[in-house]
Parts: structure tokens; sequence; C-alpha cells
């Protein structure tokens, strides 16, 4: 590992769990972070910096003034850009090391085996229930392990998925609920500093994942930021 490397990722290496190895293991990733909005933004911010070798991003928006507030890789010079690539000028301006791909299309049937197949880990930051599910399934069909997340105003959750042996999300919510009229983001809104602490988990749980540290499985992480509560349930 050259110094520059080294000194780079130095407080990372200086932990004993993750060392030198665990670092190797980091820069030889592969990623998918689908959606680069409230939650891609700090899962996408925090694996660029930790030096994610092969970083995937996945979004067919682009950039609008409201999603300024907790879309926190994009920046007022970039509204009407897509966020795709506003989330690949932010990343190489962070860490020109990492390999960024853009993946500017939606997850659909049609594309998600193809598309998912490159990567070890997907990370799923997407905000409707039929992409939520069909990237579940497309994970349990090919294998891979699923770093889950969802906000709305001030909770959020967070799970890992079909990891190891481990259960999926339609052990969790067998169906997804067809309720044209569901709360979301749009409607009811989000505080800016919540997909910030939900995103944060989602990437120590894909940095734990890369460097094989202990991962908890079938357990959904409920966050409640309003009356400040953690709790973890069981499925």
């Amino acid at each position: 590992m050259s110094k520059d490397i080294f000194t780079r990722y130095s407080r990372q290496i200086f932990i004993e769990e993750i060392g030198l190895e665990g670092q190797r293991k980091i820069i030889s990733s592969k990623v998918l972070v689908i959606g680069a909005g409230g939650l891609g933004s700090p899962v996408i911010q925090y694996l660029a910096a930790a030096g994610v070798g092969n970083l995937g991003v996945a979004d067919f928006d682009e950039v609008e003034l409201h999603n300024l507030n907790r879309q926190i890789i994009h920046a007022e010079n970039t509204v009407g850009n897509s966020k795709v690539e506003s989330a690949e000028f932010f990343v190489k301006n962070l860490n020109q090391q990492v390999r960024f791909t853009g993946i500017d299309k939606k997850i659909e049937y049609s594309n998600a085996e193809g598309i998912l197949s490159q990567y070890d880990i997907i990370v799923d930051g997407s905000d409707n229930f039929t992409t939520r599910y069909l990237i579940n399934d497309t994970c349990v069909k090919l294998g891979k392990p699923l770093v889950y997340g969802s906000i709305l105003g001030f909770s959020g959750q967070v799970a890992v998925f079909n990891y190891s042996g481990s259960k999926n999300l339609r052990d969790l919510f067998p169906e997804p609920p067809f309720d044209e009229n569901m709360p979301d983001c749009d409607s009811l809104g989000v505080l800016g500093a919540l997909p910030g602490i939900v995103g944060s988990m989602m990437a120590m749980k894909v940095l734990k994942i890369i460097t094989g540290l202990p991962v908890e499985s079938n357990k959904l992480t409920l966050i409640d930021t309003l009356d400040w509560r953690f709790q973890t349930i069981d499925f």
C-alpha cells in the first residue's frame, strides 16, 4: 500500500479490527447505492471517504432545490443536473481513487438483475415500495446482501437482509402496501439531519460487511429522533 493511500486511510487502518487487510478489502469492494437522495447522499459520502474501490450509483432524477435540506452531496450549482452527474462530481472531488459508475436510469424488472449482479453489496436508498421489493427480490435471486433503510418525518428504519443466510424484506413484510395515499416525504416531509443519521448507520453496516465484522441479522432497528428512542426488534 503506497504511502499516500496509507496516510489517507490511516485512521481506519489504526483500528485493530480493520487494519491493512480490512482496508484492502474496502478498496477491492464493489458497492451499488440505489438512490442518490436523502439516504443515498450520506451513504455515498462515507463509502467514498472510506475508499470503497468501485462505487455504483443508480438514480434517474434531477437535483431540485427542495432536495438540498437533506441531500448533502448536491449543491445549488447542481440544481437541474442529474443526481448521478452531481454525485459523480461530489465523489471525484472527495476521493479520486474511487472508481465511480453512474447509472442514470430507473431500476426496473427488465434491468435489475443485470445491474445488481455487477456488485458485491447492494444499498437500498429508494423511496417507493415497488422499487424496494424489486431490489429485495433481485438480491435474493442473486444471493447479494442488501442494506436497507427508510425515513419519514422524524423516524427511520435500518436492516441488513439476505446476508449469510439471513432473512429478507418479505420475511418481515410479506407484501408491499398498495395504498397510493401512503404517507411519504413529499407529503409529510423529513427533517434534514434524519437521513444523515440513518444513512450513516447504513454506511457503517456496509463497511462491516466488507471487512467481515459482525453484523446483526434478522433485526430491524427503529429510530425515533423526536423522542430520541432507538429500538431493535427481531423478525
